[in-house]
């Protein structure tokens, strides 16, 4: 019997997109066939090194291309919404790097090309895929631990992301790039929504290192069902912190509790005369040159889900909610009052 093969394109030919293309080239129900890219240089070294055949400057021409049955979006946050669009009204699946997009307008256009053209579309909420927190929400589920009565989670970057890694840190927010990841996560595990929010910022450090976003949110969460939450995201932890990331979790329910340190974890550390780290081996690590952690595996599932016809693990609804409410802690923060979210 024949397996069905998934001729996937990529849009963004960044650090995640040769990501992308990497997996797809390895997963046995994928191909990678097309590349896109403002910069054809960039795409160009992708295709050359997995062996894909087209390349294009423009999003319309790879739309346009017969031979692309699923697209993925990996472009910044704020330049998801047309391509996405076109995508859907070239009957493409979509595969959307999170969020779904960072306004109310482009969110609502891309749920609508969705539904209209029938297509299907994920975004990559990987931190389901994240063997602590997915093993937290099996014990959850379980009923042993009763139900989630509040939780806490702090999911940080060191400094360099926004002032080196991301050329596009002033055009979003730390709300985008992990805030909607620890948003998923804490309505995941809660099994519940979003009703309100209430946030406070701050804003200076990273203004004055010349990338003009801000710095720090605190949010407040309260769910439809009682449950309450407090998240923390920055970019400003010290770039001398032993990992990229700086997270935590916790969850108390009535009957338990699960407690989480997932970046200075004790399963390995690597200390040189120069400096003490903890490598990766959760989110993007390699084994035998493979791509292995819990961000690539959402990358993976979602072919796995074409192949097979199954419901994606993270819908565009949970998609949807978490980008609305996501929207909600922005306004919450600029007023300096709760904010009711408004998912219609």
């Amino acid at each position: 019997m024949e397996m069905k093969q998934i001729r996937m394109g990529i849009v963004g030919a960044g650090t995640w997109g040769q990501t992308h293309a990497s997996i797809y080239a390895e997963h046995v129900c994928a191909c990678p066939v097309a590349i896109c890219d403002s910069r054809e240089e960039r795409a160009r070294e992708i295709a050359d090194k997995y062996g894909i055949e087209k390349v294009y400057t423009d999003y319309h021409s790879l739309a346009a291309d017969p031979d692309v049955d699923a697209v993925a979006i990996v472009t910044p946050d704020f330049a998801h919404a047309d391509i996405a669009v076109a995508m859907a009204n070239a009957g493409k699946d979509i595969l959307i790097e999170k969020p779904l997009a960072t306004t109310r307008e482009d969110i609502e256009r891309i749920c609508k090309a969705v539904r209209e053209n029938k297509v299907r579309c994920m975004v990559d909420l990987h931190n389901r895929w994240n063997p602590p927190f997915n093993t937290a929400k099996q014990e959850v589920e379980s009923g042993k631990l009763g139900t989630p009565y509040t939780g806490y989670i702090r999911h940080s970057d060191v400094k360099w992301v926004a002032t080196d890694m991301l050329s596009w840190a002033s055009r979003s927010s730390i709300l985008w790039f992990l805030g909607s990841h620890s948003l998923d996560t804490l309505r995941w595990i809660f099994g519940d929504e979003v009703k309100r929010v209430y946030a406070v910022k701050r804003k200076g450090i990273l203004e004055e290192m010349g990338v003009d976003t801000d710095d720090i949110y605190l949010t407040t969460i309260e769910f439809a069902h009682g449950g309450i939450a407090h998240m923390e995201n920055g970019w400003i932890t010290p770039n001398g912190n032993t990992n990229v990331n700086d997270y935590k979790f916790s969850v108390l329910c009535t009957k338990g509790m699960i407690n989480m340190d997932l970046s200075s974890h004790n399963l390995i550390q690597e200390v040189t005369e120069v400096n003490t780290s903890t490598p990766d081996i959760l989110v993007s690590n390699r084994v035998f040159d493979r791509c292995k952690g819990l961000s690539y595996e959402s990358i993976r599932d979602f072919i796995d889900r074409l192949v097979d016809g199954r419901e994606f693990r993270v819908s565009m609804e949970d998609a949807r909610r978490t980008a609305i409410a996501i929207l909600a802690i922005m306004e919450s923060a600029e007023k300096g009052m709760p904010v009711d979210v408004n998912y219609d």
